[in-house]
């Protein structure tokens, strides 16, 4: 199996474990670990939250102001207060890096979280695509993102390997012909894309 293309997620796949962040913030905060997670997975109003904040109909302002009274604490800087202990996970930039330089096409599928939370310069250096959900109005798990962000490293779906730590955004890319794989730890990523991308 052979792929001309590299998909890959921001958040949990190119930094360090989100909810891990997430965690550490309830900590800080004096919130029962998992807070944040739950609120996300089972209250509607922070979902709807989280889909405003990410499709970039609700300005970062609003999502802090909303998720911080669902919270309890204070709005100011929430943003980066939830993501603040998420670090680069250098070895999966240098591999899309290596990847890029050997010819792969290597493009961005992320859903953001806030405006100002990527690295335009990197994000240049790294990727022959960016799709970011708040930049189009579209946000995974929707398939046209995906077809977006084939399309953007000028490939066809079946052509790419699609990388995200988020099973429930894995489906629609292999529904749509994608090659898929769930990033749990850079080692066992980086094997499998090493067999892909030959």
């Amino acid at each position: 199996m052979t792929l001309r293309g590299l998909l890959v997620d921001y958040g949990g796949v190119l930094t360090t474990d989100v909810f891990a962040s997430f965690d550490a913030f309830c900590a800080r905060e004096g919130l029962p670990p998992g807070t944040v997670r739950d609120l996300f997975r089972d209250d509607p109003a922070a979902r709807s939250l989280l889909g405003g904040l990410e499709d970039g109909t609700l300005p970062d302002a609003e999502f802090e102001a909303g998720f911080a009274a669902l919270l309890g604490v204070p709005p100011e800087g929430l943003i980066e207060r939830l993501l603040g202990s998420t670090t680069a996970d250098v070895a999966m930039l240098d591999f899309v890096r290596a990847a890029r330089g050997r010819g792969i096409r290597t493009g961005l599928i992320s859903n953001s979280w806030g405006s100002q939370r990527y690295d335009r310069i990197l994000l240049d250096e790294l990727f022959d695509g960016i799709v970011i959900s708040g930049d189009v109005g579209v946000r995974k798990p929707d398939p046209a993102i995906y077809v977006l962000g084939a399309a953007a490293i000028g490939l066809q779906p079946h052509e790419c390997v699609y990388v995200d730590d988020l099973p429930g955004n894995l489906k629609p890319a292999r529904a749509l012909g994608m090659t898929t794989v769930r990033h749990r730890t850079p080692d066992e990523t980086l094997q499998f894309l090493e067999a892909c991308l030959q």
